[in-house]
């Protein structure tokens, strides 16, 4: 029976405590978690087994994924022309071509700048077809925009030189005509000599 009492006080009682046990005054055997004083002797208990519950860890959330495509682009650079190239053009043509890696993204355009201004609509397409051009130096730069106008990428600025042959240059390599006036661009009409009038004959008075 003592045997029993004193397993149940072992379950009952925390395993962090300590018991002890003495003969009271009657002869019987007591034990107690709380030290007496006289012959009370301290029990040594076994290890418990009780087995604590495993701590859930809780693993970090896996970063989103990026809900839309991305905006930035590696590379944006003008393929033709080269910086500071001049262009000998009579009409003052040429054509600017831009490279994008990665490729344009959807809801993207190109925007070309001609000496700070756009040159034309927005649009996919990496060419641009540029018609007569004034002579002299020029600007240009291209930008990568969104369908709200918002600017993604820019070029930096880059010169290029207009070269075109003017009318007295044009008509001192190959002089106007009088059949060539109102036919060729360097020969206008306006410019046309005047002929002299021979049909008037003066007649001197006769003395």
């Amino acid at each position: 029976m003592r045997t029993l009492l004193f397993a149940l006080l072992l379950v009952a009682l925390p395993t962090f405590a300590q018991v002890y046990t003495y003969v009271d005054a009657d002869g019987n055997r007591v034990f107690t978690d709380s030290p007496r004083d006289g012959n009370a002797k301290q029990v040594q208990m076994a290890p418990s087994n009780r087995v604590e519950p495993p701590t859930r860890r809780l693993s970090p959330p896996a970063p989103a994924a990026p809900s839309g495509p991305i905006l930035s682009y590696e590379l944006l650079r003008i393929t033709i022309p080269q910086p500071d190239a001049t262009i000998n053009d009579n009409a003052g043509n040429l054509i600017v071509t831009v490279n994008a890696e990665p490729g344009l993204h959807p809801g993207h355009r190109y925007r070309l700048l001609l000496d700070g201004q756009p040159y034309s609509d927005a649009g996919r397409s990496p060419v641009f077809p540029l018609q007569n051009i004034d002579r002299g130096t020029h600007q240009i730069a291209v930008e990568i925009i969104t369908e709200g106008g918002i600017i993604v990428e820019r070029t930096p600025s880059q010169p290029f030189h207009m070269k075109r042959i003017s009318l007295a240059q044009k008509r001192k390599v190959r002089p106007c005509e009088k059949d060539d006036y109102g036919v060729r661009p360097e020969c206008p009409i306006g410019d046309k000599p005047k002929e002299e009038d021979k049909g008037i004959i003066s007649i001197l008075p006769f003395l």
